[in-house]
C-alpha cells in the first residue's frame, strides 16, 4: 500500500519534529536555491532594499506631517506616534514577503518568511492599536502632548492595561496560528481576570470614575468646584482620588467614585455670578421714600464696575422691617472680583441711605404698660377716656345687656 501524503495548509506553520533534519533540509534547499537563482536573488534583494528605503521615507514623512506645534494631542499627532512606533524589522519582513514570489524561494524558506510576517504583523498591529487607543484617550481628555498631569497616575495604569490586553490577544493569535491549543490558556486568562477584578473592584471602581471625569469633563485641574458643602480648587485628578484645596486652606481628598455620586458645582465656568441682597427699612419709612428705594438701589449697582441689576423691588413685610430684595450679576469668573463688587454695592447702599436719612430696620419690640382699665401709663401719652379700652366690669355689663 502506498504511503498517504499529508498536506499541510500554507497558513499553518507546524513545528518540526526533527529539528536537525529540518535544519539540514533548509540549508540544503537554500544552497541549491542560491546556486540556481543568483540573478533573481540579486534583483530581489535590490528590490527589497528599495522597498525598505521607500517605507522608511514614508515613515519619516508621516512623522513630520503629524508633528504639531499646538499643545493639545490631535489625530495628526496620534498618526505620527503610530508611524514612529513602526519597527524597522517589520518593514524588512514586508519587503521580504513582497519579493518572495519573484525570487522563487524554496517551500520551507517561503513558509518561514510567511510565518515571520504573520508574527511581525500581529505584534505590530498590537503596537498600532495601543498607540491609537492611548492617543484617543489623551485627545478626548484634552491632554497636552508633553504633559500628562491631567491624567495623573491614571495614565500609567491605563497604559499597562491596554498594553497587557492587546499583547495577550496577539500572543494567543500567534500560538493559535502555530497550531497550539489555546483553549486552556484563554480559560486561564479569563479566570485570572475575574479573580483580579473581584479582588480590586474598589480600585477599578475609582479608576472607571476617573475615566468618566476625564472623558465627560465635569471639571478639570485648576477649576473651582463646590461638592458636599466643600468649596475649593481641584489640584489633582488621580487614579483613585481627587485632591481639592478648600477655600479654608486644607486639602480634601475624595474618592473618584464618591465624587460622582453627588452633585458637583463647577464655579470656574461661570461667566457671571448672581448676588442677592435683602435690605430692610423701618416701618416709619414713608410711602414716597419706599417708592424711590428700587431706583436708588439700581443707581448704586450701576455705579460699580461689572455689575448689572437683574431685578429689585419690595418683597414683603417682615417682623420689624419693610423688606426689599436686590438681585444683580457680576460679570467675572474670579471670585475675588465678585467679592469686592458685592462689598462695594453694600457700602454704596449704606452710604446712600445714611445720607438720605433712610433707617435700616433691626429687630425691635415695643412694650405698652397699662392700668387695670387698660389705659396707657406714662411715659407713653395718655389715652383719651373715650379711646380707652373698656374695663372688665364694663365688658361684663355689655355682655349681659339685651
Amino acid at each position: 500500500m502506498a504511503n498517504a501524503k499529508v498536506t499541510v495548509p500554507d497558513h499553518v506553520f507546524t513545528p518540526p519534529q526533527d529539528l536537525a533534519g529540518q535544519g539540514h533540509m533548509l540549508v540544503s534547499e537554500t544552497v541549491s536555491w542560491l546556486q540556481a537563482n543568483s540573478l533573481r536573488i540579486v534583483i530581489a534583494l535590490a528590490v527589497g532594499a528599495v522597498v525598505v528605503a521607500a517605507l522608511m521615507a514614508l515613515k519619516q514623512v508621516a512623522q513630520r506631517l503629524c508633528r504639531e506645534d499646538d499643545a493639545l494631542v490631535s489625530w495628526r499627532t496620534i498618526l505620527g506616534r503610530m508611524a514612529a512606533k513602526t519597527s524597522f524589522w517589520f518593514l524588512v519582513i514586508i519587503a521580504a514577503r513582497l519579493v518572495d514570489g519573484y525570487a522563487d524561494t524554496p517551500p520551507l524558506l517561503d513558509k518561514t518568511i510567511g510565518f515571520l510576517f504573520t508574527i511581525g504583523l500581529t505584534f505590530q498591529a498590537a503596537v498600532w492599536v495601543r498607540e491609537l487607543a492611548l492617543g484617543f484617550i489623551e485627545h478626548r481628555a484634552g491632554v497636552t502632548d508633553q504633559d500628562h498631569s491631567t491624567l495623573g497616575s491614571a495614565m500609567g495604569i491605563i497604559r499597562f492595561l491596554v498594553t497587557f490586553t492587546l499583547f495577550a490577544i496577539a500572543l494567543v493569535l500567534v500560538l493559535g496560528n502555530l497550531g497550539v491549543n489555546v483553549t486552556g490558556l484563554v480559560a486561564g486568562l479569563g479566570v485570572g481576570g475575574i479573580a483580579i477584578g473581584l479582588a480590586a473592584q474598589g480600585i477599578f471602581k475609582d479608576l472607571f470614575a476617573a475615566l468618566a471625569i476625564i472623558f465627560d469633563h465635569p471639571f478639570r485641574k485648576g477649576d473651582s468646584i463646590k461638592w458636599n458643602n466643600i468649596s475649593g480648587t481641584v489640584e489633582r485628578i488621580g487614579l483613585k482620588t481627587t485632591r481639592i484645596r478648600a477655600v479654608t486652606g486644607e486639602q480634601v481628598i475624595v474618592g473618584n467614585a464618591d465624587l460622582l455620586e453627588k452633585e458637583v458645582y463647577n464655579l470656574q465656568r461661570l461667566n457671571r455670578r448672581r448676588m442677592i441682597l435683602v435690605v430692610g427699612v423701618t416701618y416709619y419709612t414713608s410711602e414716597d421714600v419706599c417708592d424711590h428705594i428700587p431706583d436708588i438701589l439700581r443707581k448704586i449697582v450701576a455705579s460699580v464696575d461689572k455689575c448689572t441689576t437683574v431685578r429689585v423691588g419690595m418683597t414683603g413685610f417682615g417682623d420689624s422691617s419693610l423688606d426689599f430684595e436686590l438681585q444683580f450679576d457680576v460679570a467675572s469668573q474670579v471670585y475675588n472680583e465678585v467679592f469686592d463688587a458685592r462689598s462695594k454695592v453694600c457700602l454704596g447702599i449704606l452710604r446712600t441711605f445714611n445720607k438720605m436719612g433712610i433707617e435700616f430696620a433691626f429687630p425691635t419690640q415695643v412694650n405698652i404698660t397699662a392700668d387695670q382699665a387698660g389705659r396707657g401709663i406714662m411715659p407713653f401719652p395718655e389715652l383719651d377716656h373715650a379711646d380707652a379700652p373698656p374695663s372688665d366690669d364694663q365688658r361684663a355689663a355689655d355682655e349681659m345687656a339685651p
